[in-house]
């Protein structure tokens, strides 16, 4: 019998997770426009939530709902402007995340098409 592997593992599991989320927030670290979405001083806490959520999402352990509970994104970021210029900066800075990765093509393809739809579903105005 095989083994169904998750997307999670086929990645390389939590180092991957962890490499593509501290590249992305180096980005973010230094952007004016999302920079100042993120409450605490240390983007320390940001980091491992969108880490803990990416891994349950692709199939890794349940931590994030078990710490938070649903991910409910959309009402998580509603408190903040997210207009497509701040959808593009973070595309932007997860572009060169993923890049940062050098997954194979076919995993590259799918984490890049999911989180293209989930920024573009994130917009809650397009006033500045």
């Amino acid at each position: 019998m095989t083994e169904i592997r998750s997307f999670y593992d086929e990645v390389g599991g939590r180092p991957t997770f962890e490499k593509l989320v501290a590249e992305f927030y180096r980005g973010v670290a230094g952007d004016p426009v999302l920079k100042p979405m993120y409450p605490e001083e240390d983007l320390g806490p940001a980091a491992l939530r969108l880490q803990l959520f990416l891994e349950q999402y692709w199939g890794g352990p349940g931590t994030y709902s078990e710490e938070r509970g649903h991910p409910r994104l959309r009402l998580r970021h509603q408190p903040f402007t997210v207009n497509p210029d701040a959808r593009d900066r973070w595309l932007a800075h997860m572009r060169t995340a993923v890049d940062s990765l050098e997954l194979p093509p076919l995993a590259e393809e799918t984490l890049w098409d999911y989180l293209q739809r989930a920024a573009f579903a994130m917009v809650n105005t397009f006033d500045d």
